[in-house]
C-alpha cells in the first residue's frame, strides 16, 4: 500500500523528515516542498494497512523528536489532511486566564476560559475548530467545578490526540451566571443573539480558529443543552453543529414545535441521555421531530442513549469523547470529504491528529 502525507511547520527552522516503525533509525525525506517551505510531502509504503511514524526536525546538526506519542497513519485514507507537529512545546494543551468580554446585549461581561492544544503557540500555521461550550466552570478545574466533579476534557482530548482518533479543538468554556434565565425561554433569546454576535467574533480576535460555520459547534447539558440546540437552530449561519447532553427540552421551550414548524436549517445535531431520569424521552421525541423533518441519522442527526447514566458531569465527561470523534475524528472527516454536509463542506478542519 501507498499513501502520500503532508506535514507542515514554519519554514526556516529546519528540515522535516519522517521515521517510521518500519526503521526508527532510518530517515525518510520528503519527495517535494511547497514553494513557501512550510509544507512538506512524503510518499510511504507498507504492507499493512497502517502505519506508526513520527516527523522529525533537522536543524543543522540538532535531531529533534516530535513532541508526543507516535502517530498513526492509515493507508486507506486519501492524503486530505495536513499534520502540524510541535518539537519544542510541552505535551499539554494550555488554558487562558479567565477572559472578560463585554456585553452590550446583555449588561455585562462575558466570562470564558479558553483551552488550547499542545503545540498551539509553536506551530502557527494550524487553524482548529473551536467548541463553545457552556457551563465553562464544569470542564477543566475540580475546584471550580458543581460538587468538585469536572468534565476532565482537557484530558480526554489529549488521549484523542494521542490515538490519532480525533483532531485538536480549541475549546471556549462560558461560565454560567444565571442558568435558568439564559439557558431558557425567554432569556436564551438574547444570550444566543450575544453567543453569535460578541463572543464568536471576540474568539476569532483572540484565537486561530476555522472562519467557517462547519467549524463552530455549541455544547451543553441539561439546560445547557437547551440553549446550545437554540443557538444553532436560531444562528445557523453562524454555527454548524450543537451538542446536546441530558438536555431539557420542552421546561420553558418551544424547540420541538419549532423543528416541526419552522423551515430546515442545514445543520448537524448530536443529541444524547441516559436512563432513566436523564431526559430520556425529551431527548427521543426531539431527535425524533429531526427524523420527521428530514434529518438524516449517521449524516447530520446523531442520538445515542446510555442505560443507567446519571444526570451529572461524571456521566457528561465519560461520553464527551463521542461527539468529538463525530465531529473531528479521523474516519468521520474522511467521510465527509466524499459526502460533504452543511452545504458544499464538511465537518472538520486539517489541525493535529
Amino acid at each position: 500500500m501507498k499513501r502520500t502525507l503532508r506535514v507542515a511547520y514554519p519554514a526556516g527552522r529546519g528540515k522535516m523528515v519522517l521515521r517510521t516503525e518500519q526503521d526508527w533509525d532510518k530517515e525518510i525525506e520528503p519527495v517535494s516542498v511547497s514553494p513557501d517551505g512550510n509544507t512538506s510531502t512524503f510518499e510511504l509504503e507498507a504492507d499493512q494497512p497502517f502505519l506508526y511514524f513520527k516527523p522529525c526536525l533537522v536543524q543543522e546538526h540538532e535531531f529533534h523528536w516530535s513532541v508526543g506519542p507516535n502517530k498513526l497513519l492509515l493507508m486507506e485514507e486519501q492524503d486530505t489532511r495536513v499534520l502540524y507537529p510541535c518539537f519544542f512545546s510541552p505535551a499539554q494543551g494550555s488554558f487562558s486566564r479567565l477572559v472578560e468580554v463585554p456585553s452590550r446585549i446583555l449588561g455585562r461581561a462575558h466570562r470564558m476560559r479558553i483551552y488550547v492544544p499542545p503545540g498551539y503557540d509553536e506551530n502557527t500555521l494550524a487553524y482548529y475548530p473551536v467548541a463553545f461550550m457552556q457551563d465553562g466552570q464544569n470542564l477543566f478545574f475540580p475546584e471550580e467545578a458543581f460538587m468538585g466533579r469536572e468534565w476532565q476534557l482537557d484530558e480526554t482530548s489529549l488521549t484523542l490526540s494521542a490515538m490519532s482518533a480525533v483532531g485538536d479543538f480549541v475549546f471556549v468554556g462560558i461560565y454560567s451566571e444565571d442558568r435558568m434565565r439564559d439557558y431558557t425561554r425567554p432569556g436564551y433569546e438574547p444570550y444566543a443573539r450575544a453567543l453569535a454576535e460578541e463572543i464568536v467574533p471576540a474568539a476569532e480576535r483572540l484565537l486561530r480558529i476555522g472562519g467557517h460555520r462547519r467549524y463552530r459547534s455549541v455544547w451543553g447539558s441539561s439546560l445547557g443543552g437547551v440553549v446550545s440546540f437554540y443557538s444553532v437552530w436560531q444562528h445557523p449561519e453562524v454555527f454548524g453543529t450543537g451538542v446536546c447532553m441530558s438536555s431539557t427540552f420542552s421546561h420553558q421551550d418551544d424547540l420541538i414545535e419549532r423543528v416541526m414548524t419552522e423551515p430546515v436549517r442545514d445543520v448537524g445535531f448530536y443529541l444524547d441521555s441516559g436512563w432513566p431520569g436523564d431526559n430520556y424521552e425529551v431527548t427521543v421525541g426531539m431527535a425524533m421531530a429531526l427524523v420527521s423533518r428530514g434529518w438524516r441519522y449517521g449524516h447530520n442527526l446523531f442520538h445515542l442513549a446510555f442505560p443507567l447514566a446519571e444526570h451529572n458531569e461524571a456521566s457528561w465527561g465519560m461520553r464527551l469523547h463521542l461527539p468529538l470523534q463525530l465531529l473531528n475524528g479521523a474516519v468521520a472527516n474522511a467521510s465527509r470529504a466524499l459526502v460533504p454536509i452543511l452545504g458544499d463542506s464538511p465537518w472538520g478542519v486539517s489541525t493535529h491528529g
